[in-house]
């Protein structure tokens, strides 16, 4: 498991060519597993839009001291609370003027200000500015205060020059971050190493005709999702997956499927010699009781009338066939937009499973095509209600909820 799995990062970006790697710098972050929060100044804004970073982040960029939709007007007081490390990258020669001399007229340096745990900056400005004996001063009080300065790399400039000043990477800011992680004791040996993950994703397509099918809204994201997190945990995993347009997860083996009844036979086979099986998939429960060989013609003013049955149960078939034995471990997802808990509960003890992961799909913050997620874990120890977080951070979150199930 990634060491920055559901890690809480402030990434403070401020005005300086170097900003436009930020968005890569995220994109890395949450591939790990970590949430990241960003706040811009004024002029980071010049270089790379908030919109941007927020399609990467999948969290709105803050950007304004008094903002009156944060929490009670004071922003950088929660900001300071949600963090666990905070990031500035790039920080301008300005920046880290300001925050050395304990400036507190913007949302960055008021959260800086209020921020009470590892602070980390990555210089990048033209290599006089670096040089200038100023810049060695602030640089010099903000390390007195506590914070880790990473960089600047030498090479070429924007501005033609060569000589320190380039901000180091974003792979090489990642892999500071993660020595930090490693460092408080978080590079313990993933209980995922080894094993082998089984998760069905996606809708399935039941076809009425030739052309026409039954299906539902799923986008497949919160099983690709999880499906990440399991690679970076170690484990080998298996994806079934409906009709979908994401792509495959790195190190993952990816079997596509329409119907409910494609996706049980794969996952009876897949299953055979896993540890966890997770069914994230969006099952049709029906199906036409007999497909049309021809396209189904519309008669005007007749109504159409379709005979349903049920498809089979996939996970609740897994169960039974698993008997008394103790592996894989189970796992069902319950979309509700009702009695969410209710719900969850006796789809838990009429499937035999080992967790349902209820969420509430009538949200449209967290539902359907969302970025987002918050659930409720229902399993042998209990139920844990997880904050809303994105769905890979969300992901690693469940794995470890899943791993104390698991038997040697």
């Amino acid at each position: 498991m990634s060491r920055l799995a559901a890690r809480r990062i402030l990434l403070g970006i401020t005005g300086g060519i170097a900003a436009y790697k930020c968005c890569e710098l995220v994109r890395q972050l949450r591939r790990e597993g970590a949430e990241v929060q960003v706040l811009m100044t004024p002029a980071a804004a010049a270089f790379v839009t908030p919109l941007s970073l927020q399609a990467v982040s999948g969290r709105p960029v803050r950007t304004d001291l008094l903002d009156p939709s944060a929490e009670a007007a004071m922003g950088h007081i929660e900001l300071a609370r949600w963090g666990e490390v905070l990031l500035v990258a790039p920080a301008s020669a300005d920046a880290l003027a300001r925050l050395a001399q304990g400036h507190a007229n913007d949302l960055l340096s008021t959260c800086y200000l209020a921020f009470d745990g590892p602070k980390f900056l990555a210089p990048a400005m033209n290599q006089a500015m670096w040089r200038a004996p100023a810049t060695g001063r602030n640089v010099a009080q903000l390390e007195a205060d506590g914070a880790t300065v990473l960089g600047p790399a030498s090479g070429s400039q924007a501005c033609g020059d060569e000589g320190p000043g380039r901000m180091i990477e974003p792979a090489d800011l990642v892999q500071a971050l993660e020595a930090w992680a490693t460092a408080r004791g978080d590079s313990s040996p993933s209980p995922w190493a080894g094993r082998h993950v089984v998760i069905t994703a996606g809708p399935t397509r039941e076809a009425l005709d030739p052309v026409r099918y039954l299906t539902n809204k799923s986008s497949g994201q919160q099983g690709f999702a999880l499906a990440e997190a399991a690679v970076a945990a170690g484990a080998r995993v298996t994806l079934i997956t409906g009709p979908v347009s994401l792509p495959t997860p790195a190190g993952v083996t990816r079997i596509d499927v329409e119907a409910a009844q494609d996706m049980l036979t794969a996952a009876e086979a897949a299953c055979a010699d896993a540890d966890l099986c997770v069914a994230v998939a969006a099952v049709a429960d029906y199906r036409v009781a007999e497909v049309a060989t021809q396209k189904l013609k519309r008669q005007d003013g007749v109504p159409l009338t379709l005979t349903l049955v049920p498809n089979p149960d996939i996970i609740a078939t897994l169960a039974a066939q698993r008997g008394s034995r103790a592996r894989p471990v189970l796992v069902a997802f319950a979309a509700e937009t009702e009695n969410v808990l209710a719900h969850a509960r006796s789809k838990r003890s009429k499937k035999g499973v080992d967790f349902v992961v209820a969420n509430d799909v009538s949200r449209a913050d967290i539902g359907f095509n969302s970025e987002e997620n918050c659930v409720t874990v229902l399993g042998p120890s209990g139920e844990t209600a997880l904050p809303k977080m994105s769905k890979r951070a969300l992901s690693t979150q469940l794995l470890q909820e899943f791993a104390s199930a698991l038997t040697p």
